[in-house]
């Protein structure tokens, strides 16, 4: 029924934003990793900045793709 898949469309939803909080997750730590790294001297200042910045890329396309795939779920689940 139309009531069913509301309500699995909304635990798709809920199960993305757990996704995009566990990849924010793990965005933090890499970073904080990274930081470490450049305090100890394994890596230099511009190393660190382009490391932030690739972390931060990589964040971005893995939250784009979960956005992509969890309107795609809603569109399939609301379709028929």
């Amino acid at each position: 029924s139309e009531e069913r898949r509301r309500d699995l469309a909304k635990t798709v939803k809920t199960l993305a934003e757990e996704s995009r909080v566990r990849v924010r997750s793990c965005r933090r730590s890499a970073m904080e990793s990274a930081k470490k790294l450049e305090k100890e001297g394994v890596l230099t200042e511009d190393s660190l900045r382009d490391t932030i910045a690739e972390i931060q890329k990589l964040t971005d396309r893995f939250v784009a793709d979960l956005d992509k795939h969890t309107a795609n779920k809603e569109a399939e689940l609301m379709k028929i």
